[in-house]
């Protein structure tokens, strides 16, 4: 690459929609984490013609440590429940122990998908080419969870692109995808905002908007 550092998200997204498209896949479809990888996200659908969707993921914390990740719920036509085994071993924890932060998890991601695509149904990967996007990733546990969730869903092919992540993450997160495109790799890592000039916190309007404009652009797909 010949540069290493993006000027905004929609830049980033045009530079990855380039080398996606000439993959030529069957079925796209195009998934978000939100809310910074929309804007990625959009520039990819447009680029390949395909619809665009949200996947949300909440984590659900060890409860007397709530940063430490016992579970995480990944939004869809079902949710799914992803544990982390090590951690519910080590915690002496039952999935019932998780039920009300499981319940807060699903309420909240209600609240954005009705937020950000009013009565919009989550689409189905299966069958498809489900390609996973985010403006970048750096230690990968949630993009994780999400893939695994995926894995159940029959996906014809589950794909991870990103325009910048560690090197360290990625080779992590390569077994559980059929392809993963990452443009910039760099060690040391630091944070993803790094790699951008401009890295605001992308306002809930702006989720919207470009989602409102892909569900009109590929609307029949």
């Amino acid at each position: 690459m010949k540069f290493s550092k993006f000027a905004t998200r929609q830049q980033a997204g045009a530079q990855l929609a380039r080398e996606l498209t000439r993959r030529r896949y069957e079925r796209p479809l195009v998934l978000a984490l939100p809310r910074g990888g929309v804007p990625v996200a959009a520039e990819v659908a447009r680029a390949l013609k395909a619809p665009l969707d949200l996947l949300m993921v909440r984590k659900i914390g060890v409860p007397w440590q709530r940063e430490l990740a016992a579970a995480a719920v990944v939004d869809g036509e079902q949710h799914d429940l992803v544990y982390n085994d090590e951690v519910m071993a080590a915690g002496q924890l039952r999935p019932a122990d998780l039920e009300p932060q499981i319940a807060e998890a699903l309420a909240e991601i209600e609240r954005r998908r009705a937020l950000y695509l009013e009565d919009r149904k989550p689409l189905s990967i299966e069958g498809r080419t489900a390609i996973v996007v985010d403006d970048g990733i750096a230690t990968g546990t949630t993009v994780k969870a999400a893939l695994k969730a995926l894995k159940r869903r029959r996906p014809l092919k589950l794909v991870l692109a990103v325009p910048v992540a560690p090197a360290s993450s990625i080779a992590e997160l390569r077994p559980h995808v059929d392809e993963l495109i990452c443009l910039l790799q760099p060690e040391p890592f630091g944070a993803i905002g790094y790699f951008y000039d401009d890295f605001h916190q992308v306002p809930d309007d702006e989720v919207i908007r470009l989602l409102a404009e892909a569900g009109t652009a590929s609307s029949g797909s």
